[in-house]
């Protein structure tokens, strides 16, 4: 069984059409989302409906949590105006289809993988917005995962790629697909600096064995910047800026609660 995870698309759908061509290159069985799909980018509705073309089975993300009126599981709010107004935007794109694909993601998956199993949510599965970083303690760990994990543990939100042993376990973040540059802005996570790429990881479980592997794929730039000024979103120049597209590569970049 060989798996492609994506998470943390954001409605970069130039991103995500990188992404799966490179995971249909390497000749993937099925593709898993784990969350943050269609805020805060250009193309929201049309990144729902890229992943209901290929079956892509998604998780519940806080800023899906967002874009639904009344969602089910509370959210932290965005803490920012540019992301507060982006927010209001990205739901203003959205027909009654795309919303009701958001508001029927579970919080979590479990997933058969040949000799193994995979348990995938978004932050943590008592949350959308803990934050899973290199430096969890594993006490801090056990209480967010609690007793459902599996061999194979995968979530998204923090926008960090990470794969770090827990007791018997793998926990497995793939990166961000849309957003790499910016994310939670929590003090334990690095900041990765002149993004251009797309993240995403490969796992692949036979009688063999398993195996992890985490990517970044170089994105045409001008590719991204094009489909922001066509949509017409608020604060482009803003989101651009995450990329370091028209100013200065390498500065430092505003750090936004996602």
């Amino acid at each position: 069984m060989r798996l492609g995870l994506i998470a943390d698309i954001h409605g970069n759908l130039v991103a995500l059409d990188a992404v799966l061509a490179a995971l249909a290159a390497a000749r993937v069985d099925e593709v898993v989302c784990l969350g943050d799909v269609a805020a805060l980018g250009p193309q929201p509705s049309e990144v729902i409906s890229r992943l209901r073309e290929i079956g892509c089975q998604t998780v519940l993300g806080n800023t899906d949590a967002w874009l639904l009126p009344d969602p089910q599981l509370p959210a932290t709010p965005p803490t920012s105006t540019a992301v507060s107004e982006l927010t209001r935007w990205c739901a203003d794109q959205l027909s009654n289809a795309d919303r009701r694909a958001l508001s029927e993601l579970p919080v979590e998956l479990t997933l058969s993988l040949a000799t193994t199993h995979l348990y995938c949510f978004h932050a943590s599965p008592r949350s959308l917005d803990d934050v899973i970083a290199a430096t969890t303690p594993d006490a801090d760990l056990a209480a967010m995962l609690g007793e459902r994990a599996a061999p194979l543990v995968a979530g998204g939100h923090t926008h960090i790629q990470l794969l770090r042993r827990w007791g018997e376990a793998f926990v497995l973040n793939p990166g961000s697909v849309g957003l790499p540059g910016v994310g939670p802005g929590d003090p334990r996570l690095p900041v990765n600096r002149d993004v251009h790429w797309a993240e995403f990881a490969i796992v692949d479980v036979s009688a063999r064995g398993t195996s992890i592997d985490l990517r970044r794929l170089p994105l045409d730039l001008d590719r991204v910047l094009a489909a922001v000024v066509e949509s017409g979103m608020p604060h482009r120049d803003w989101w651009a800026g995450l990329w370091g597209i028209g100013r200065g590569r390498g500065r430092s970049r505003p750090r936004p609660r996602f």
